[in-house]
């Protein structure tokens, strides 16, 4: 069982040192393996919401474990050349864990530990996780901190930022945008924001009719709104006549 101090936290990693580039939007992932997740019947999300604590007190507790987890895993990546590829291995995992089966498997208190570390190897097997942070995973079961892994994310794509000068741009649209559009995207929050590098991710959403939202900044604080639902709102203020349905 693998042992971690949680502040400060630190872990070594054997992996050779690697150079990657900034990688646009992950594929969809899958597992090859006939690993079957269980079906649980008990309620987590009150256990959860137990565990970190209520208001804003639970809510800085739960961001302060999960930024010592981020750094100590940041650290590790600095230290092996590999910043741009464990950011994409956690974009992986992510998605992963955005699958409420998996996420409730791994914060059940039902589900053994060696099911979990079961699961962890399928993960990094089909998604080619690259050790050091297959090792952080297995940390986290048992540390019985899983729970944690979407704030750890988050503070992880802060700290990289940070270290890279890199600004994150979401750019929701109602459909796939083209390559070629979001390298234009990149182009101007990078003049707007001065930022050496330039991150894009993207989102669907149907409910903007047409056109695209940029959000980026200190946590998303700012917005460039081209859809046409944002139009339409503005228009229906101005006439002060309330919402307006568009028939499609």
């Amino acid at each position: 069982m693998a042992a971690l101090q949680q502040t400060p936290i630190a872990f070594q990693s054997r992996s050779p040192p690697t150079t990657q580039i900034i990688s646009g939007p992950t594929a969809k992932l899958s597992f090859s393996g006939g690993l079957k997740l269980p079906k649980l019947t008990i309620k987590l999300r009150s256990n959860r919401t137990s565990r970190r604590g209520g208001g804003a007190s639970g809510a800085k507790m739960v961001a302060s474990a999960a930024g010592s987890y981020a750094n100590a895993l940041a650290d590790v990546a600095k230290s092996n050349g590999t910043l741009e590829q464990t950011t994409a291995d956690l974009e992986k995992i992510e998605k992963i864990f955005d699958d409420e089966a998996v996420y409730n498997f791994f914060v059940s208190p039902i589900v053994g530990e060696e099911k979990k570390r079961e699961l962890v190897d399928e993960i990094v097997s089909s998604s080619s996780i690259q050790p050091h942070v297959a090792n952080f995973l297995n940390i986290l079961v048992d540390m019985k901190r899983v729970e944690l892994i979407k704030e750890i994310v988050k503070e992880f794509e802060k700290v990289y930022n940070t270290l890279t000068d890199t600004e994150l741009a979401v750019v929701t649209s109602v459909v796939k945008l083209e390559s070629q559009h979001l390298a234009q995207i990149a182009k101007g929050v990078q003049r707007l924001t001065g930022s050496k590098n330039v991150r894009i991710k993207t989102a669907i959403d149907e409910s903007l009719v047409a056109g695209f939202t940029i959000r980026y900044g200190n946590s998303g604080s700012k917005l460039i709104d081209m859809s046409v639902k944002k139009q339409l709102e503005d228009i229906a203020a101005q006439l002060e006549i309330g919402d307006i349905q568009l028939a499609v």
